[in-house]
């Protein structure tokens, strides 16, 4: 080994504390750094290969087959910004129905609606589909299924009773469109032969265009198809940004949260090793003046030290990528290349750039002081002791003995300015941790906020199902009942409204029933749950506008809005059974049940659309002073033999908020950690550097205790200044993050949710900064407070 290589090991072994906190700053910054920068790439990754290689359609649009013709249609692939077109398709809506055992499901069991469309072929210049399994459909009377979580195969059978002639077809295939344009395909002839005419039928067109990466330029491509086509024949589309979106919003949603450690890991990293080396550098003049003697130019010199940093750095990114990949594991693990069977993984190049970034800054750090090592001169530097200069820091030991304070406290608050530097370092590797604990507080409580308001009528804690309507679930679920169960009767909605008035420990209720109906704008049906009673108790939380309080309203979330391409205030037409309806969107609210894309109406709304307006299900709050569970009981017993079930209003936990909680807690730990670790090693440098003044100190009287309390004292100062500047900046972090994280989703974050910050609150995190403070600062206490007197009168 050469000389400067003993000299680099020499200095690693007797630093031990200094290098464990290298490797762990850069270990924490690594991983949070691998983990964002591979969630945000490897998510996506999938979609954006699929959209390339299948020329995924970037939009795709329906129109109403009465206000349009095929060839009108045909005309749009002309339309400015198009650059390739396929169709039009004939689009059909119908519901299957099971008409052979399926995967464990009956026959005759009813299915969610489907969108079929009429296929010739797979291939196409846009949205070239995938087929999984089987064949491609050629004959009348066979069908293709998108392939999904249905258990189907080729060889199942289906119906569709609502179509002409209740048509029976058979599964010959299982195909995937990248962008879900269909959930059906037919042959076109077939297609063209069902079709009627009274709005269940239409066209499908699938667009690639010049510039599709941003909403404003997919607004404008659909604008223009728009123009091009007869004026109202336009009922709806789809771009694939929304597709990407529904189908990584739970990865994408940790991004911004895990980047924001990452940024705060690296900058506590620079800090933190520009600390350690400036320390060592400080506390090793004599030794760097021995080596200099010895024959080391300053560029020898200058190497060792940075190599004294990027030894243990390497190390910490060395596990940091490692960490970072197992972390990313759970939080990739629902996105798989489905079109290539692999599944989702960090990028090579995430591996590699991240520790590389993490490196450079570690070097350019270590640099400075580095430098200032290589220019001592060697006379100088063996000359020169650990002690501050007798001039720094005078003034305000005069003015703090002047306090009516203890001289040991006097003393304590006067030690920062005997090293401002240093001292200054110090108060930024605690404001450093003050910000994490406050970002992190901040991001629980918000979590906590969607978690128990994510769900709708999460308030209400107990529900009692009537049976009727899909059953008793939400729009297109499945009824199946159990082997050799047969289904019950469904209770009457008046003899359950009657039972809750009835119970005297009931607080407040209302009802809900479900529908899906055609909403102006949204492809397929859309689901609505419509109230029955005054439900504002239980309401979701709102982001704009109000709550439903008149006929002809509707309260709906972002997602929705984006996808009908509608704002707070305009109007949407409901059509269901040939019968039409408006409301009005007077709210926008944050849940994030059937993906958002509820639309929550009155029952006046399901009555002017012919439909039931019985409720299916009603929520109910006890009377102030009786529990849920005793008010549970009570309501069981008054709805026993009605056919209606009661429960309580639970299992509604989210593991994806559960994933995000630990990890921000795991992350918050490491970071909190480093930094104790970070004011550890300064206040040993600061109390080695100073052990000649704690021996006078002791000799003239100053007791083990007092020491400790001098010692202490110098930092908590620090601490209070570093929170008083690190809370407000957690605070600031906070809220530039989570609405960040509302928008991976597509939904607006409510402003409750984001304003979690209380008076008390951040009092308490300002004295949490004063803790970090103190406990990294208690060891090096504990050392002065046991220092012989005469070994430290001896130290120079």
């Amino acid at each position: 080994m050469s000389a400067l290589g003993r000299v680099v090991r020499a200095g690693l072994g007797r630093r031990r504390l200094q290098t464990t906190v290298m490797v762990l700053t850069t270990l924490i910054a690594v991983t949070a750094s691998v983990l964002a920068a591979g969630v945000l790439v490897a998510s996506r990754a999938p979609f954006d290969r699929a959209m390339t290689e299948r020329a995924g359609a970037h939009l795709t649009a329906w129109f109403d087959d009465r206000r349009t013709t095929a060839s009108q249609l045909a005309a749009t692939e002309r339309a400015t910004g198009v650059s390739a077109a396929a169709g039009p398709f004939r689009t059909l809506s119908a519901t299957p129905r099971t008409d052979s055992d399926v995967g464990g499901i009956p026959p005759g069991t009813t299915l969610p609606e489907l969108t079929v469309a009429g296929r010739a072929e797979t291939g196409g210049a846009v949205d070239r589909l995938d087929l999984v399994s089987g064949r491609w459909a050629a004959r009348p009377g066979e069908i293709v299924l998108a392939a999904g979580e249905d258990p189907f195969a080729p060889g199942d059978r289906l119906t569709f009773p609502d179509l002409p002639g209740a048509p029976a077809f058979t599964v010959v295939g299982l195909a995937r469109s990248v962008t879900g344009t269909a959930g059906a395909w037919t042959t076109p002839a077939q297609a063209e032969t069902l079709a009627d005419g009274n709005g269940r039928s239409g066209y499908a067109m699938h667009y690639r265009l010049r510039s599709a990466d941003t909403d404003a330029q997919l607004a404008a491509g659909r604008a223009a198809v728009a123009a091009a086509a007869p004026e109202g024949a336009l009922t709806g589309t789809r771009t694939h940004l929304a597709v990407r979106q529904e189908q990584l919003a739970n990865a994408l949603a940790f991004v911004p949260f895990v980047a924001a450690f990452g940024v705060l890991g690296l900058a506590m990293s620079v800090l933190i090793i520009g600390i350690v080396v400036s320390g060592s550098v400080g506390s090793a003049t004599r030794r760097i003046g021995i080596l200099k003697s010895l024959g080391f130019t300053p560029s020898q010199v200058v190497r060792a030290y940075v190599a004294q940093a990027l030894a243990p750095a390497a190390i910490g990114c060395a596990l940091g990528v490692a960490l970072g990949n197992v972390s990313a594991g759970p939080v990739l693990g629902g996105v798989e290349d489905v079109y290539g069977g692999a599944p989702a993984g960090v990028p090579w190049w995430v591996n590699g750039a991240a520790p590389a970034v993490a490196l450079a800054l570690v070097a350019l750090a270590a640099l400075i002081p580095a430098l200032r090592a290589g220019r001592l001169r060697p006379v100088e530097a063996m000359a020169a002791g650990r002690t501050p200069a007798a001039g720094r820091g005078r003034w305000a030991r005069r003015l703090t003995g002047r306090l009516p304070l203890p001289r040991p406290v006097g003393l304590g608050l006067a030690g920062p300015f005997a090293r401002p530097a240093r001292s200054a370092t110090t108060a930024a590797a605690v404001a450093f941790a003050a910000v994490t604990v406050t970002f992190a507080v901040g991001l629980g409580l918000t979590l906590g906020d969607i978690q128990e308001r994510r769900m709708l009528d999460a308030a209400a804690p107990v529900v009692v199902e009537t049976g009727r309507g899909p059953g008793g679930g939400p729009p297109g679920a499945r009824a199946v009942p159990a082997p050799g169960q047969r289904a019950g009767t469904p209770a009457d909605p008046a003899d359950i409204e009657a039972a809750l008035r009835a119970e005297p420990t009931t607080g407040r209720f209302y009802g809900a029933a479900s529908a899906a109906v055609r909403a102006s704008g949204i492809p397929g049906r859309t689901p609505v749950v419509a109230y029955d009673g005054d439900a504002t108790w239980a309401a979701p939380e709102p982001v704009s506008g109000r709550w439903l309080d008149g006929a002809g309203q509707a309260v709906v979330t972002q997602r929705f809005l984006d996808a009908a391409g509608a704002e707070v205030g305009d109007t949407l037409t409901l059509t269901e059974k040939g019968r039409g309806t408006t409301v009005r969107i007077v709210g926008e609210a944050f849940f994030t049940e059937d993906h958002g894309m509820l639309l929550l109406t009155g029952t006046d709304t399901l009555r002017a659309l012919g439909l039931d307006t019985g409720p299916h299900r009603f929520y109910a709050q006890p009377a102030p002073g009786t529990s849920a569970a005793d008010y549970l009981t009570a309501l069981r017993e008054a709805v026993d033999g009605t056919g209606a079930v009661a429960h309580d209003n639970g299992g509604n936990a989210s593991s994806v908020i559960a994933a995000m909680n630990a990890l921000i807690g795991m992350l918050t730990l490491m970071l909190v950690a480093v930094a104790g670790l970070g004011v550890l090693n300064t206040v040993v440098l600061d109390t080695r550097d100073r052990v000649h003044d704690l021996g006078v100190f002791k000799a003239l009287g100053m007791t083990p205790r007092q020491t400790l309390a001098m010692v202490l004292t110098s930092v908590t100062a620090v601490g209070l200044l570093a929170g008083a500047v690190g809370v407000p900046a957690g605070v600031a972090l906070h809220h530039h993050v989570t609405p960040l994280m509302g928008s991976a989703v597509g939904m607006h974050l409510p402003d409750a949710f984001v304003d979690v910050y209380g008076p008390v609150l951040l009092s308490l995190l300002v004295v949490g900064a004063l803790a970090i403070a103190v406990g990294g600062a208690l060891l090096p206490a504990g050392w002065a407070a046991r220092t012989d007197t005469a070994r430290a009168l001896r130290t120079e």
